[in-house]
């Protein structure tokens, strides 16, 4: 089984969700590890700091216009009447969510479930689009099987025992849609894995089932009518220190093993 991670830009669209849609779909059993929509990340952060801040009307104004923003790439997306009202439902429940934050106090630990829910939005509207072309997939939650320790290191017997346990569940698909960067922690809080998070969801997740290979993929350029065109994948075989689960593994580290650069057209 394979790997594949994309990043926020070439999901940062309709067009480029359905490019990314076409890739994956290929028949092959994998993973595919997604970050949120371009922007929304940053857009959450700034929520965050005005909540901090006390700032209600100003949060409550971001919110507002990044929710308007989901709608319109749910009527971009979307083909059918039902998979439009189901898109916007599930979107609805996400900022109904946020804006329950208005009145709240805020803490880091609020903040980091609102960060969630970035790929928790890009990971379920890919899903659902596959499902409209009739493409069976499963959307795992990295919730389920991604924790770190009281340290804030991954706990890979933790990661490697739930994934296989979610992997071995009788109605998974071969094609597997889940959240880069989210987690939780020792305590089951949701909590994350920094910047950068995604590119080491995926080497963790790799390292789990000792995937044949991960792939990093950078760019998906697609052209007005949402063909893929070309994409700039990092591609490469999993090393023994990062199977055997040395903790020495860090995303610099990863990143300086990245072996191949493979064009795809």
């Amino acid at each position: 089984m394979k790997v594949l991670k994309f990043g926020g830009t070439s999901v940062g669209s309709a067009d480029r969700i359905r490019a990314v849609a076409g890739l994956i779909d290929n028949g092959e059993p994998q993973i595919v590890v997604l970050s949120a929509m371009s922007g929304t990340t940053n857009t959450l952060v700034e929520i965050s700091n005005c909540l901090y801040r006390n700032e209600k009307q100003a949060a409550l104004h971001i919110i507002q216009n990044l929710e308007v923003n989901y709608y319109i790439v749910i009527t971009e997306l979307f083909e059918t009447e039902a998979y439009i009202q189901k898109g916007k439902t599930f979107i609805q429940t996400i900022f109904t969510y946020l804006r329950s934050f208005i009145n709240k106090d805020f803490y880091p630990l609020q903040e980091k479930a609102v960060l969630a829910q970035g790929e928790i939005m890009s990971t379920t509207l890919m899903h659902y689009y596959l499902e409209e072309c009739g493409v069976n997939n499963t959307l795992l939650s990295a919730l389920e099987y991604m924790r770190i320790d009281k340290d804030c290191e991954p706990d890979y017997f933790y990661i490697r025992q739930n994934l296989k346990r979610e992997l071995a569940k009788p109605d998974t698909h071969p094609l597997i849609i889940t959240q880069g960067f989210i987690c939780r922690n020792a305590y089951g809080e949701i909590d994350n894995l920094k910047r950068g998070g995604s590119d080491y969801s995926a080497a963790l997740v790799g390292a789990a089932i000792k995937a044949e290979e991960i792939q990093i993929w950078t760019d998906i350029p697609v052209s007005s009518k949402g063909r893929r065109l070309s994409g700039i994948c990092h591609s490469t075989k999993l090393p023994n220190w990062l199977i055997s689960g040395r903790r020495s593994f860090t995303r610099p580290a990863y990143n300086r093993r990245k072996k191949k650069i493979s064009r795809y057209a």
